[in-house]
């Protein structure tokens, strides 16, 4: 392929790869319609700008097909197969409203309702200006509906379908917020759907807890005092499972979002969950997770404000090492979150084993780093308050450089 010279005018301006979709926008350029669709929707303003002729472009323009220029490219592709050009797919022609409308009114059908969905969940993965268009049609609010129906039925066929598509089509508008700010009985569903086991279990529960970091992140603080203990170890159950980085952020999120209830932070404790977090970290850290890190770091803070939070921690035989481990190592959230646990435990759990396992871990040495690093002064400054408060038993650490406790007798 690499000897073969592709005719410029059949690569997109955007890309600059062969256009499988040409098509010609009111500027006159034309563009591969996944690469002018996506521009178009990462755009701030309802208005944005052709990217060749920077005449104004709006959001909604409409993207007209070039058939001509798709049959030539399709003709060419053929005559260079023998070289390796993979023949370009004929391009299926984009939805509309009344076509959405139609799709929405078959899921009431007993017959075609399941048709009806992997059509639906076909079209919101094939592009943005898709999903926008079902969005704006309430799809939903019809996939609400349809996995309230579900629920009321004990039934789970096409529900992964369902949560797709939810997910993938919606739009916090303040409509679509109302359905679930007050919506007890659809976070019911949702609960459930984490109870069930099946063939596509995991993938069903994948699907589940996505959407329930979207319940949360809108839901009134009312709903989430109505929260069970069971959901709590469901939760925790899947991030001792799963191998999706996807569903595991969903479970962080969720539980950081109703944690600040009293109340939850202690069913989110009783369910196993600093146990299960501590493994996590200590399974192995890679660059790749340094975002889950910090969710899993925020989560410990949160939990270790509480006496049962700190005392489960330090139960866990690699607690506090894990916590000191990742101090310095991974980014200044976790270094924040990490001094505010050791904080906790020093000044609130500092029993004398306590702190001789601070010291013995090299808990105490990397607090000492922090006020001798390039840290925020804050974080210096709550080294030295737990130094200062504890100097009289790490006095006598050969690890430790004496003037470092020295500077800071309590």
């Amino acid at each position: 392929m690499d000897e073969i010279e592709i005719p410029q005018y059949f690569l997109c301006p955007i890309s600059l790869q062969i256009m499988k979709d040409p098509v010609t926008t009111v500027t006159g350029i034309t563009y591969d319609r996944e690469s002018i669709e996506q521009w178009l929707s990462a755009a701030a303003q309802p208005s944005t700008t052709c990217p060749i002729t920077k005449q104004p472009l709006h959001r909604d323009s409409d993207l007209t097909p070039n058939h001509m220029l798709a049959r030539l490219i399709q003709a060419w592709c053929i005559a260079n197969g023998s070289h390796g050009i993979d023949r370009i797919p004929t391009p299926k022609s984009p939805i509309n409203k009344s076509n959405v409308v139609k799709l929405i009114r078959d899921l009431e059908n007993p017959v075609l309702y399941m048709n009806s969905l992997k059509k639906m969940d076909e079209l919101t993965s094939e592009s943005e200006k898709n999903r926008k268009c079902m969005a704006e049609t309430g799809a939903a609010k019809a996939m609400i509906t349809f996995i309230l129906r579900r629920f009321r039925e004990g039934n789970t066929t096409g529900l992964e379908e369902a949560l797709r598509i939810l997910h993938l089509t919606w739009n916090p508008t303040s409509e679509n917020k109302q359905l679930f700010k007050e919506n007890f009985e659809f976070l019911q569903s949702i609960i459930w759907i984490l109870k069930t086991e099946s063939e596509n279990s995991q993938t069903l529960k994948t699907q589940a807890v996505i959407v329930l970091k979207m319940i949360t992140e809108i839901a009134s603080s009312s709903l989430f005092e109505r929260l069970k203990l069971d959901l709590f170890k469901e939760l925790v159950s899947i991030l001792r499972e799963t191998t999706s980085q996807q569903a595991i952020k969903s479970v962080l999120q969720t539980l950081i979002e109703v944690c600040p209830l009293g109340r939850n932070r202690m069913k989110i404790v009783e369910a196993g969950a600093i146990f299960q977090l501590i493994e996590m970290e200590l399974s192995g850290h890679r660059p790749e997770k340094k975002s889950t890190t910090e969710l899993i770091f925020c989560l410990l803070a949160q939990l270790c404000s509480c006496a049962d939070g700190r005392a489960q921690l330090i139960k866990h035989g690699g607690g506090i090492a894990m916590v000191s481990k990742r101090l310095l190592r991974v980014s200044t959230a976790t270094d924040d979150k990490s001094m505010h646990i050791l904080a906790l435990i020093s000044r609130f759990s500092a029993t004398r084993e306590v702190l001789m396992e601070m010291l013995s871990v090299g808990a105490v040495s990397k607090i000492c780093m922090v006020i001798q690093a390039d840290c925020a002064d804050y974080l210096q400054k709550k080294a030295r308050g737990i130094l200062r408060l504890h100097s009289n038993v790490w006095n006598n650490s050969p690890c430790i450089q004496v003037y470092l406790l020295t500077r800071y007798p309590r």
